[in-house]
């Protein structure tokens, strides 16, 4: 599938908390996440993430083309994620290595997610590889421009 999707880094998430709550966005989740990040030549990332909601731990792998580009608005292909169970993980390791993969970093934050329609907010806030905190946008193309050039408006994005 194809991700369409604005990400920024920003001071605070306090106002756009505000702004999905005065919107009526939904709380869908709130979770620590830990994904380490694997790549190959290839250019697409191989991505376990493991979360935690409630104390209750899940961890799946995905795949991402790998875009570091200082871009705004990235549009990707992304797989479905594939829940590993424990058992699972030496096999998805040697996966893996026989593709090529070697493992690049390792993020920890804390995601809150919410949703309206066809468009989600992920509002992340980092502790590693540094503290920062960054904001997603993502889903329809016309209504996630729409929202964005709104927010840019209203707080001064460049």
């Amino acid at each position: 599938m194809i991700e369409y999707e604005y990400s920024f880094k920003v001071k605070s998430l306090i106002p756009y908390i505000n702004y999905c709550k005065e919107n009526n966005f939904e709380k869908i989740e709130e979770s620590s996440q830990t994904r380490v990040l694997y790549t190959n030549e290839n250019k697409i990332l191989a991505r376990i993430t493991t979360s935690t909601i409630n104390g209750k731990k899940s961890t799946v792998l995905n795949f991402k083309d790998d875009n570091n580009s200082k871009e705004i608005l990235k549009i990707s292909r992304e797989s479905i994620p594939l829940e590993i169970k424990n058992n699972d993980m030496a096999a998805i390791m040697s996966i893996l290595d026989i593709l090529g993969y070697s493992k690049y970093k390792t993020l920890i934050r804390k995601r809150i997610i919410y949703k309206k329609n066809d468009v989600t907010f992920e509002l992340d806030n980092y502790t590693k590889p540094e503290s920062m905190q960054v904001i997603a946008i993502e889903g329809d193309k016309s209504k996630v421009d729409k929202i964005y050039n709104e927010l840019k408006n209203k707080f001064n994005l460049i």
